[in-house]
């Protein structure tokens, strides 16, 4: 098995390594596909072309990221559903990179999240952080959204007019960012975007297709706080996510 070998504090390195464990995690991957860290005073063959890529690479970059605004922009302060008088404090849109290939999509904001404005900062979002560092990223590669937009009140489930309202926005974000790999976490967030009844635990496992993404579902981080002894389901998953991205950029 495979964990990322980044530098990390020296009075958080106990901490990740604990982390590591419980998932599963063993050894360092030096594969040069995934890890791809060129060095300054070795520059590739393909330097030139490299440089152009880079350029274009920016480029749809900054053009996801007016897309992005510009939905952000059209969502407004948001009145379509019942949310905006039930106590709302702002709309979590979304955050991360906007031409990411990996994103996640969550349930709705929680408490912190509704005070600071981000999705996946409280607890759970801690949790998340270690999880998309356990496979090689940074937060800051992926992108983060929810199904809905505004904190339910009280953490409740979202109701059925509720999703109606705000999941098209979440459809334009996936459109947008065009994702190779979509993580949907829990139970609540892979009904909705499967369109089915079944339960996360049938789920999981497997990948499906979904809006020209591979789709791969998952525990919950908040579920993972309550029931530690499901990391390693949680780690397999993530193994598979990194096989789908390694085989994305091989297939480029």
């Amino acid at each position: 098995m495979w964990y990322a070998s980044g530098v990390v504090d020296r009075s958080q390195l106990g901490e990740h390594l604990r982390f590591f464990q419980e998932l599963g995690v063993a050894g360092v991957n030096t594969d040069p596909r995934w890890r791809r860290r060129e060095t300054a005073d070795a520059p590739p063959p393909e330097a030139q072309s490299a440089s152009a890529s880079s350029e274009d690479a920016a480029s749809a970059s900054a053009s996801s990221e007016d897309a992005l605004r510009a939905i952000r922009e059209e969502l407004g302060d948001c009145t379509r559903c019942k949310l905006h008088q039930l106590g709302r404090t702002q709309i979590v849109f979304g955050v991360g990179n906007p031409s990411a290939d990996l994103m996640f999509v969550g349930e709705a904001p929680g408490a912190d999240e509704d005070i600071q404005g981000i999705p996946f900062v409280g607890r759970a979002g801690q949790l998340l952080t270690k999880i998309i560092e356990a496979i090689g990223l940074k937060r800051e590669d992926v992108y983060i959204a929810n199904v809905i937009k505004c904190r339910p009140p009280g953490n409740r489930n979202p109701d059925p007019d509720e999703v109606e309202q705000c999941e098209p926005f979440l459809f334009q974000q996936i459109d947008r960012i065009q994702p190779k790999v979509i993580v949907a976490l829990g139970t609540f967030a892979a009904k909705a975007l499967l369109k089915t009844q079944d339960p996360i635990s049938r789920l999981r496992g497997r990948v499906y297709d979904y809006r020209g993404a591979k789709l791969i579902p998952t525990f919950h981080p908040a579920f993972l706080l309550r029931s530690p002894e499901r990391k390693r389901d949680v780690w397999e998953d993530m193994k598979k996510v990194r096989a789908l991205l390694v085989e994305s950029d091989d297939g480029e």
